[in-house]
């Protein structure tokens, strides 16, 4: 079932980790870093990229958008720039960095959502929040587009606009990211044993 959500894949980071490089393009287990997320993003009605470099490259996988100035002004710029151009209700918001998002993310924050009156949910690990991982009605474009105009966090704005959280615990593992040459290492490692 397709859910009437606009997933936008979150690629806008400097890599600074990674010697520079777009971790969205770093080969994982023989394909780009962003196949392995999009590949967990199955029930959505559309998908966009945020990335503020490397366009013609993510725009073989998806509509690719940057920030409105084209500088790296963090997360909630980029949130900013999807919401103002979701098509749909709803905007759904993965890191590129993270290979295997639940697969029922979307889903699961979505009922949320649809239960309650908050206009936005963002998963919980069990230990904390994981700010990026967050569902949003669309109609918050212009608010994320003032509070990264202002410099405010992801999280701080989440807390602003009464974000609500909802518990991925049996998740926990799913959230996890890659920012080294190590950790992408140590992933291929582990899908090789796991498999």
């Amino acid at each position: 079932m397709t859910l009437p959500i606009t997933a936008a894949i979150l690629a806008g980071g400097a890599g600074t980790r990674l010697g520079g490089r777009d971790k969205g393009l770093e080969p994982l287990g023989g394909k780009p870093l962003v196949e392995h997320v999009i590949a967990a993003l199955r029930d959505v009605d559309a998908l966009l990229i945020v990335a503020n470099r490397n366009h013609d490259a993510y725009a073989r996988h998806a509509r690719t958008i940057s920030d409105a100035t084209g500088k790296r002004h963090g997360p909630l710029a980029g949130i900013a720039v999807a919401c103002a151009a979701c098509g749909t209700p709803w905007l759904l918001t993965v890191p590129v960095d993270c290979p295997q998002p639940p697969a029922d993310l979307a889903a699961r924050l979505l009922q949320a959502a649809l239960a309650g009156t908050a206009a936005a949910v963002v998963a919980h690990d069990g230990a904390t929040r994981q700010p990026l991982f967050a569902l949003y009605r669309r109609e918050l474009a212009d608010s994320a587009e003032q509070g990264a105009s202002m410099g405010q966090g992801v999280w701080a704005w989440q807390d602003a606009i009464g974000a609500r959280e909802l518990d991925f615990s049996d998740r926990r593992q799913q959230f996890h990211n890659l920012n080294t040459p190590d950790d992408f290492a140590k992933h291929v490692a582990t899908s090789r044993t796991a498999g």
